[in-house]
């Protein structure tokens, strides 16, 4: 079916369509990032408490109202991806509501309920973002330039660490140092897609990796470093010349890693080459042998909120425990068909797409998170569905269009 392909040159009324989406976009990630910053400094108190859940509930009416209109108007088609979206939303929502009634943890419904918000508003902003918009671009390059910024010159030790500060004037709502990655790396992946330069790529590569660095996020970073080698490959006219440079470099480090380690600041990113000194790690692996248990013990349905909170498996058996072997078939479909679709018939094209970079990047680190560190569904399942139906129904609607031109 088709999608929606926005004009960057399309005037729009104020809050409306194109506008209401890259707000949210803004809103959501950097907007967090700096609300958080100001947070930590002690130059605000937690006003809007910890920002991302009551920002992210009350674009909710505006994201669907957008999305709406642009459907009735036809400047949106409903495709075959939207409908199977919508009804694993509907899924889980009815898993909640059952389980909820029966009297699940109340704690662990609000953050299901959470997670779903966030898939929805994700899906909605990447599924009808123009990401070639001038303007947002500016606002992209110089957020993800703030963000760095800060978190270079506000790390303390090779760490940066808001919460060590002091400063802030309710602790409490201030982020984690995985809210402040989430934030970035998903400007990053944005602005590494639009950046056709191979000078400017490697600028961001090195910007990135230092600053997820200094961040100390594992999957976002690891995140980081695997899309490299996505990206260079797919722009490279020559695949096999670019794959043999990144596994002698991949080798060369692993032999080496031990001095380069000692170059290097303390810094838990670093547990990532040695993961059996990580208590991160180990209660992982834990949390993991929980959730297999409570398969084997029921296999069909699960045990919906079986654990206590945040003791969840950290990876895509966490969908099996709560939705059922029905649901695990179902999530793990979603993003196992978008991802042989884009390999297959795309990756090697000649032609060259920012919005494939984008909806492939989010889709296979999506798929790294799922199987090794995130909760299930994670908000970043949205982001690459909806990314991968704007960038692939747009791709039919101007093969359907080329076809008809020829034909006439």
């Amino acid at each position: 079916m088709d999608a929606i392909t926005l004009s960057p040159d399309r005037k729009l009324a104020p809050m409306n369509g194109e506008r209401v989406i890259h707000i949210a976009f803004m809103l959501l990630f950097p907007g967090f990032f700096f609300y958080q910053t100001l947070l930590g400094l002690g130059l605000i108190p937690a006003f809007l408490g910890g920002y991302f859940t009551l920002v992210a509930l009350v674009l909710t009416p505006s994201l669907i109202f957008s999305c709406r209109a642009a459907v009735k108007t036809h400047k949106l088609v409903i495709s075959q991806l939207d409908l199977f979206c919508f009804l694993f939303i509907i899924y889980w929502c009815l898993i909640l509501a059952i389980n909820v009634a029966g009297g699940a943890d109340k704690i662990i419904a609000e953050r299901h309920l959470q997670s779903i918000i966030f898939c929805v508003d994700t899906y909605i902003i990447f599924r009808m973002s123009n990401f070639n918009n001038k303007k947002l671009i500016v606002l992209l390059v110089v957020s993800l330039l703030a963000m760095s910024a800060i978190t270079i010159y506000m790390s303390i030790d090779g760490f940066f660490y808001l919460q060590a500060l002091g400063q802030a004037k309710n602790p409490e709502s201030l982020a984690t140092y995985q809210g402040f990655a989430r934030s970035y790396i998903y400007t990053y992946l944005i602005v590494v897609s639009l950046a056709r330069s191979i000078g400017m790529r490697f600028i961001l590569y090195g910007l990135a990796t230092t600053t997820l660095f200094l961040n100390g996020a594992r999957s976002e970073f690891s995140a980081v470093l695997f899309s490299i080698p996505l990206i260079e490959i797919y722009y490279t006219k020559h695949k096999l010349a670019t794959i043999v440079p990144i596994i002698l470099v991949l080798m060369a480090f692993m032999m080496n890693a031990d001095a380069i380690v000692g170059m290097l600041p303390e810094n838990r990113t670093l547990q990532l080459l040695d993961l059996s000194h990580s208590t991160s790690a180990m209660a992982r692996r834990n949390f993991s042998s929980d959730a297999w248990r409570t398969i084997t013990q029921n296999p069909i349905f699960g045990d919906f909120a079986s654990y206590p909170d945040g003791h969840y498996a950290h990876n895509v058996l966490g969908a099996w425990v709560d939705f059922g072997i029905v649901g695990f078939v179902f999530f793990s479909a979603l993003l196992i068909w978008p991802a042989f679709l884009m390999f297959a018939n795309g990756f090697f094209h000649r032609t060259k797409s920012s919005e494939f970079i984008i909806a492939i990047s989010f889709t296979c680190i999506t798929i790294i998170w799922a199987l090794t560190a995130k909760n299930v569904p994670d908000m970043s399942v949205g982001a690459a569905l909806g990314a991968f139906a704007k960038y692939y129904y747009g791709k039919r609607i101007e093969q359907s269009h080329s076809s008809y031109s020829r034909t006439r």
